[in-house]
């Protein structure tokens, strides 16, 4: 399966703008794609609340995980490049 880490650049972490931004994008991508941190399940990365739950501050490394498909890789490095900018700002 395809994956990507990534710091959380946004200042505040993964809280409810930068979330549903991630979430927008995950969607918007078709594919089920999952996000998790170190000691902790992973969590379905088209839940708003889901992403908001899993509590990824600001320079805590993701793993982002999809399924293998033709899209796959395109679609995982958009969303780490997406997690490594400041979405605050």
């Amino acid at each position: 399966m395809p994956q990507r880490t990534v710091a959380i650049a946004s200042r505040l972490g993964l809280h409810a703008r930068p979330a549903a931004l991630f979430v927008r994008a995950v969607n918007a991508s078709g594919l089920p794609v999952t996000i998790s941190k170190e000691g902790h399940e992973p969590v379905d990365a088209r839940s708003v609340l889901a992403v908001m739950a899993l509590g990824a501050g600001h320079g805590e490394t993701v793993t982002l995980t999809c399924e293998e498909s033709e899209d796959a890789d395109t679609v995982l490095d958009g969303l780490a490049e997406m997690l490594a900018k400041d979405l605050d700002a």
